[in-house]
């Protein structure tokens, strides 16, 4: 399989799917209700983000047919078929649907290509605030706007992203005491937070913004992100050498085979170390 072809593809859906919300990112959008995890973020949906989704598959369903490849969107059910085929497509058409009503920035397009074990091969973020585009491809290195992306660190603190600030969040107490392990540990002066972001665009602020880290402890409850939502991210940090993993320290299960929700094991993206 061509990973450098269905890249190309991939980021003109991309692309395409940015100049949709970058239409309409200052209009008032009606919201809608959907059926998703606990939280709102998970339970809203747009006009925006459907008409996303349908520009993004009029670009991959030539390369589902031609290929064999399975495809697994967040507007459309599950149909089971990534379990099955040895490649599916990982779309979310909008993340950060919350930011993107707010009018606050947040939102992106996230597009990955993943292995029928789990594992990414191809990992495209296309960010409509600032026009950014950031993709990797398996073994080839992560980019952006298509140059290599050398990350540096130009922080003397440690930057916690997150989807809402740690005084709203479950076991803040918890979370603050591993995050200040990690400032004494690497003699950091002190902690800032940025808050507000889906968790695609959360990933790539903590490359933005190292050293830096992003959690969700396992839970019972139905939620925590789901498989759009880590799956360009994880290829892009693969390819950069740093951590996407579970809580534990795992390998993130990017094709689970009993539901698309990440609640079970939590995840950890991390970027601590420069060069």
């Amino acid at each position: 399989m061509n990973l450098s072809q269905l890249n190309e593809i991939a980021i003109k859906a991309a692309l395409s799917a940015g100049k949709i919300i970058q239409k309409y990112m200052n209009d008032d959008i009606k919201v809608e209700k959907k059926e998703g995890g606990v939280s709102y973020a998970s339970q809203v949906v747009t006009a925006v983000d459907l008409e996303c989704e349908k520009v993004i598959l009029s670009y991959l369903l030539p390369s589902c047919d031609e290929f064999g490849i399975a495809l697994l969107s967040e507007e459309t059910e599950d149909d089971g078929s990534r379990l099955e085929k040895d490649f599916f497509w990982c779309i979310d058409p909008m993340d950060g649907t919350l930011a993107f009503i707010n009018k606050q920035p947040g939102f992106s397009v996230s597009i990955a290509l993943i292995a029928k074990d789990g594992t990414p091969r191809i990992g495209i973020v296309f960010d409509p605030s600032t026009d950014t585009l950031y993709h990797a491809i398996k073994g080839k290195g992560a980019f952006k706007n298509g140059s290599p992306w050398q990350i540096k660190h130009v922080n003397d603190h440690l930057t916690y992203v997150t989807d809402r600030k740690l005084k709203d969040t479950p076991r803040a107490a918890e979370i603050e005491s591993l995050l200040y392990a990690h400032v004494k540990k690497l003699g950091l002066n002190g902690l800032i937070e940025i808050a507000g972001a889906g968790s695609v665009l959360n990933a790539i602020l903590v490359l933005e913004n190292g050293p830096a880290c992003m959690l969700k402890y396992p839970k019972k409850e139905s939620g925590g992100g789901s498989l759009w939502d880590f799956a360009a991210t994880a290829c892009i940090y693969q390819e950069l050498g740093l951590p996407s993993t579970n809580f534990e320290g795992g390998r993130l299960d990017l094709n689970r085979n009993n539901g698309t929700f990440m609640n079970h094991k939590g995840v950890y993206y991390t970027n601590l170390t420069n060069g």
